[in-house]
């Protein structure tokens, strides 16, 4: 597996859904993984072999059924080698800070 796959996989909004949605849910048929997108069966499709080929999603036949799991391997790699290196810690007060300021915006609108 390579990073750059990896990289090139997660940089796209749509891919990163299919991810979103295999977290919350891992074996998911390629008909459940489409259903309430606005894509097309077959950009689902080509997605999938995207992810597939950076070992972020690994499947299982179940009958005439293809599973779909997330594979989280690759992107805790990224996470140590990427984000583990500048300090955890700081980073997680840098996200709050954001948020907090975000929803101070919002409430204020």
């Amino acid at each position: 597996m390579s990073m750059d796959a990896v990289f090139r996989a997660v940089a796209d909004k749509s891919r990163r859904a299919l991810l979103d949605r295999l977290r919350e849910k891992g074996g998911q048929s390629l008909g459940e993984l489409c259903s309430g997108l606005a894509m097309t069966r077959q950009a689902v499709t080509k997605h999938l072999a995207i992810l597939e080929a950076a070992n972020l999603v690994s499947t299982r036949k179940e009958g005439r059924k293809k599973l779909h799991f997330l594979n989280p391997v690759p992107i805790h790699e990224l996470a140590a080698r990427w984000i583990d290196k500048f300090g955890r810690a700081r980073l997680d007060v840098l996200r709050e800070l954001k948020r907090e300021l975000e929803q101070t915006q919002e409430e204020e609108k």
